[in-house]
């Protein structure tokens, strides 16, 4: 099953952390930092990618696996 990666607030910090994991995979300073790592992670487990907003809120979504709907064209 492939897990989802997430790029969460982590107190001042980002952290990246797959689907349903109790800890973070790496804990880094800044949002851009923690995308490009969960972007990677995501890449080769062929997975999908979710970075949230300092709230929580999902900001943006990337899909690194089998898209099951890709583009036209």
């Amino acid at each position: 099953m492939k897990k989802n990666v997430h790029v969460t607030p982590k107190g001042e910090n980002w952290q990246v952390k797959t689907a349903n994991s109790s800890k973070a995979y790496r804990i880094v300073d800044t949002q851009k930092e923690a995308i490009q790592i969960a972007k990677n992670v995501a890449i080769n487990n062929q997975s999908e990618l979710l970075i949230h907003r300092q709230n929580g809120q999902i900001r943006a979504k990337d899909s690194y696996g089998n898209d099951t709907f890709p583009p036209k064209g």
